[in-house]
């Protein structure tokens, strides 16, 4: 079994980013859940509609189960917002030692600045408030703080996954 590393957070923490990043370089294949949304929840968030659980289910069951295929595979790195613990626990089903979380930690302010500047998402900064308060912060990621350039948030992690924390 191989590790998959889950970049969760808010929308406009920087998963994406930092995940693509991280891919690189611990040499894994990158993916980002949104990708697996359905149209109907993109047109949701587009529409500044926040998710319910339902809305949910069948996107987190299908990359529960890409999580397992990465895992009998080369491993890999996923940008997924995991807000919720349930939804780590889905996601990471019987496979739980083989996935890690790196929680991306910011605040609303910081978040909502660099959200105001994307142009080519379709979350908008109105959605914000209702992922602050979804999010339920874990108690058993790599935690990084948002408030250093991409790689050095890299190295932070790098560092704590090399240490086996």
């Amino acid at each position: 079994m191989n590790m998959v590393y889950v970049v969760m957070g808010v929308c406009g923490c920087g998963k994406s980013t930092i995940g693509e990043l991280l891919a690189r370089i611990l040499g894994l294949p990158f993916y980002d859940a949104d990708a697996f949304h359905p149209p109907e929840n993109v047109a949701k968030m587009r529409g500044g509609i926040p998710l319910t659980d339902a809305d949910r289910a069948p996107w987190l069951a299908a990359i529960a189960s890409r999580i397992r295929e990465w895992n009998e595979g080369a491993g890999a790195v996923l940008a997924c917002s995991a807000l919720r613990q349930r939804y780590r626990e889905l996601l990471a089903g019987e496979s739980r030692a083989n996935v890690r979380f790196v929680y991306l930690r910011g605040g609303m302010e910081t978040i909502a600045g660099r959200m105001a500047k994307r142009a080519d998402h379709y979350m908008p900064l109105a959605l914000l408030k209702s992922q602050f308060e979804t999010l339920e912060e874990p108690a058993d990621a790599i935690v990084a703080d948002i408030d250093a350039a991409p790689e050095e948030i890299c190295r932070r992690i790098i560092d704590t996954i090399r240490k086996g924390r």
